[in-house]
């Protein structure tokens, strides 16, 4: 996947120059930054564990833990040492605002791909959500009281107005007019 420089800064929304000096190696990403750029490139643990100490993070001095010892998990086990798996989540409070969503589902379950740019020849999937059919029905209970609950109230006509129609109507009624 080729990717320019504006939607990769886009996608990880930092701005097109930073990303392009930490392309270059002019400046050191954040944690965060690092962060949402391994999740965005999809990066293996492996992959994402070398970037990370590529940037300068959290170097690994004990060797119980280096990913490169060569030592396989089989070997660790047989010499009474265990191994220390890390996962690593990037938790990001942004809202991503999209335009167009893509549902499939099948017996098992449901995935929505929500996109951005949905129309275009760029169009951008910018986060996918499985779930069982089950909470996808819970989901769409939820989001039906929710917009229902939120929807936007109109004011009653005032009472002087409306009661003089209602007045005028009945007069002319009465009178014939």
């Amino acid at each position: 996947m080729h990717e320019s420089v504006a939607e990769v800064s886009g996608a990880v929304e930092i701005d097109e120059q930073a990303l392009l000096k930490i392309e270059q190696g002019q400046e050191r990403p954040s944690e965060d930054i690092l962060m949402l750029l391994i999740n965005h490139f999809g990066l293996q643990d492996d992959d994402a564990a070398a970037l990370w100490r590529l940037a300068g993070y959290e170097e690994c001095d004990n060797p119980e833990h280096d990913h490169y010892q060569g030592r396989d998990e089989q070997q660790s086990a047989q010499e009474g040492q265990s191994r220390t798996m890390l996962m690593i989540m990037a938790v990001d409070p942004r809202v991503i605002y999209t335009d167009g969503a893509q549902v499939t589902a099948n017996a098992n379950g449901v995935i929505i791909g929500f996109m951005q740019g949905t129309g275009t020849p760029n169009a951008l999937t910018v986060a996918k959500l499985g779930m069982s059919r089950t909470q996808a029905y819970s989901l769409l209970r939820t989001l039906a009281q929710t917009l229902e609950a939120s929807k936007p109230k109109q004011l009653p006509k005032p009472k002087t107005q409306q009661g003089n129609s209602d007045e005028k109507l009945a007069n002319d009624q009465q009178t014939g007019n």
